[in-house]
Order: C-alpha cells, then sequence, then structure tokens
C-alpha cells in the first residue's frame, strides 16, 4: 500500500504541476508570471492575455485534474491513492517544479479534483464557490470557498456518517484546504486592507 499511495502522489504532483497557464500565456505572447499576482490561474491569465487565454488556462487545470483523481482510482483501484493524487495535484500547481515552485493557487484544480473524488461535496462546494464569486466579485474568496468548503462538508459528514465519507478524502480535503489557504495569504490580507482586486467583467 505505501508504495501506491507514493506512486499516486508522485503521478498527482506531476499532472499538477504541468504549468498549463504559464504556457497558454507563453502562446499569447505573455509571461503571466511578471503581471498582476505573478500566479499562473485563470484570474491571472485572464488579467494578462485576455478571456480567450484564461478559458483555455481554466479548461486545462480541470483536465490535470480530473485526469490525477481519474487516473489513480483507475490504476490502483481504492480510495486512499485517488485522494492523495487529487491532493498532490493541488499542491502541484500551487508550487510547480518547472517554474520554481510557482503557480496558481488551486481553486480550479480544487473544484476539478473534488469533482472526480466525492461528488456529493462538489454539488454543494461547487455551486457556493461559483455564488461567492457573482456576489462577491473575488476570485480569492471563490477559491478559499473551494478548499474550506470541501473540508467543512467533507469532514462533517465524516464525523456523523462515515460510512458515507472515508477517511481518505477527509485527508484530502485538509490538504487540499491547506494548501490553497496558504497560496491565498497575499490575497487575505489585500481583503483585510480592502485592496483586493475584483472581477471586472460585470
Amino acid at each position: 500500500m505505501g508504495s501506491e499511495i507514493f506512486l499516486a502522489a508522485v503521478l498527482g504532483y506531476l499532472l499538477g504541476s504541468i504549468p498549463v497557464g504559464y504556457l497558454v500565456g507563453r502562446a499569447y505572447g505573455v509571461d503571466v508570471r511578471a503581471h498582476g499576482s505573478g500566479r499562473t490561474g485563470g484570474t491571472n491569465v485572464w488579467r494578462s492575455a485576455g478571456v480567450s487565454a484564461a478559458a483555455l488556462t481554466i479548461l486545462g487545470d480541470i483536465l490535470k485534474g480530473i485526469a490525477a483523481v481519474w487516473l489513480a482510482r483507475h490504476v490502483w483501484g481504492y480510495e486512499w491513492p485517488a485522494a492523495l493524487a487529487g491532493a498532490m495535484a493541488i499542491i502541484g500547481h500551487n508550487w510547480s517544479v518547472w517554474l520554481g515552485f510557482r503557480g496558481g493557487a488551486g481553486g480550479v484544480v480544487g473544484a476539478a479534483t473534488l469533482a472526480v473524488l466525492n461528488g456529493m461535496a462538489a454539488t454543494i462546494v461547487i455551486p457556493l464557490a461559483v455564488v461567492n464569486i457573482f456576489l462577491t466579485r473575488y476570485a480569492s474568496v471563490a477559491t478559499l470557498t473551494v478548499g474550506v468548503g470541501a473540508f467543512l462538508v467533507l469532514g462533517g459528514v465524516w464525523i456523523w456518517h462515515p460510512e458515507v465519507v472515508g477517511l481518505a478524502h477527509v485527508v484530502y480535503a485538509l490538504i487540499s484546504a491547506v494548501a490553497i489557504g496558504w497560496s491565498l495569504r497575499p490575497n487575505l490580507q489585500r481583503l483585510r486592507q480592502g485592496t483586493e482586486r475584483v472581477i471586472t467583467l460585470w
């Protein structure tokens, strides 16, 4: 079991670390790391290279998150490898080995991995994140909702109904919440100061 967990974690990290936003930005003639927040997620790609570049980035980030969980579950056949691969995909996205351990904040990859890992939690957390971004216009709030929301939902269900949610999913959610929260520290500081940038499409 130990080797399977390790291989699944490596698989998840390497898939997550694919720097989709950076590659898309380069295709559009922009190094997104030199603009805005310097992150490679959809929000900064949007601000740096436009809506179409952001859409491609979001699609790529969704696909790598889905692939991490699906492949681990398909290869090893149980939830611990799938959960660890999903968690490590978020870490890989946020701290990509190919970009000097820089990356995004993990919201889209977190939502994608959650959707494949636990559809029940995803049907609660993802709509809530979408509502939050429309109400607040802060991408960081929606991203934090994904990480913290997944932990609260999965952790809560595990406490009251452990036959429905296994410990592997709770560990995934804890890692996700910590990784996303840690990456969002500058955003949380700007939210407290009232200087966080809003999404300005509407």
